[in-house]
């Protein structure tokens, strides 16, 4: 029997208000529901960048950042970015860090709209990638300041998403090494982090 994977629905200030299987939220009218992004870098302040694969059904072929996810009811954030992180991409990560807690957007492709409170992480990497197939058709290591550059001229498309928080970790510095943990208070309130 398969598992029903379930997202937080949330209400305009960010309070859990429910939950809703995740195979039938994502539509032309997608209600507001939790997530998170994670950018996953290596010793080198190398990035990995993915690629959608191509039969997701949002946002299909698209190149992004590293993971993104829907913590479960109840689920911390920090246990979500690990287990979809591990799912994705068969990575396991460590040091994983809130930089952009009030990350919010929507998107439209294909008749499908994001509409999403999306926390940003980061992480480092701590093992071999080996992708699965069915989330991911591609993943390169980038140098961050080139993947940065490249994103902001316009030289690389990637996602909506992806695009707008490059924006906002580049205005906090030029090292993701150091760029500084958020205050977890200015997450919305139905993360447990």
């Amino acid at each position: 029997m398969e598992t029903v994977e379930n997202v937080v629905l949330l209400d305009e200030s960010g309070r859990d208000i429910g939950a809703a299987p995740k195979s039938g939220v994502h539509h032309d009218a997608t209600p507001l529901h939790l997530a998170f992004s994670c950018y996953v870098f290596d010793a080198d302040d190398r990035l990995l960048v993915t690629r959608r694969a191509v039969d997701k059904k949002t946002f299909p072929g698209v190149w992004t950042n590293s993971a993104c996810g829907h913590p479960a009811p109840a689920e911390s954030m920090l246990a979500a970015v690990s287990r979809r992180v591990r799912q994705e991409l068969g990575l396991s990560v460590e040091q994983v860090r809130l930089v952009l807690p009030e990350f919010r957007y929507t998107a439209h492709m294909n008749g499908i709209r994001e509409n999403e409170m999306c926390p940003v992480f980061i992480a480092r990497s701590a093992g071999e990638v080996t992708p699965d197939p069915a989330e991911v058709d591609d993943a390169v290591w980038v140098p961050w300041r080139e993947f940065a550059a490249d994103v902001l001229s316009g030289r690389r498309e990637v996602s909506s998403w992806c695009r707008t928080q490059v924006e906002a970790l580049e205005a906090l510095g030029p090292a993701p090494a150091h760029w500084p943990t958020a205050d977890p208070t200015r997450l919305p309130p139905a993360v447990t982090i």
